[in-house]
């Protein structure tokens, strides 16, 4: 039933190169701009990792990001990233990486 459906909805992996349930993107809405989001290419994921070592980068509300991201799930307009750590996306609005 139901509680089936979402219980395999949340066993999903954000592996970057990955994602075994692709089924909770089509669910999933960015807590900023509520559109739809998509997993960040390698590229992104390097360039901000760069930043976070660098002591550059810093999310939506302007706080420097300390902690390297596994991989990040982009707006539909990428302007936000919201990062993926330890194979969970934190959907917190505060925490939203500028791109």
């Amino acid at each position: 039933g139901v509680k089936d459906y979402f219980s395999q909805l949340c066993k999903t992996d954000f592996d970057r190169n990955t994602m075994t349930n692709p089924e909770i993107l089509k669910i999933l809405r960015c807590p900023v701009t509520q559109s739809s989001l998509e997993i960040a290419d390698d590229q992104t994921v390097e360039t901000i990792n760069a930043a976070i070592q660098a002591g550059t980068q810093v999310d939506r509300i302007g706080n420097v990001v300390s902690e390297k991201i596994e991989s990040g799930l982009v707006n539909e307009d990428r302007s936000l990233l919201l990062p993926v750590r330890g194979e969970i996306a934190v959907l917190v609005a505060d925490q939203a990486i500028k791109l």
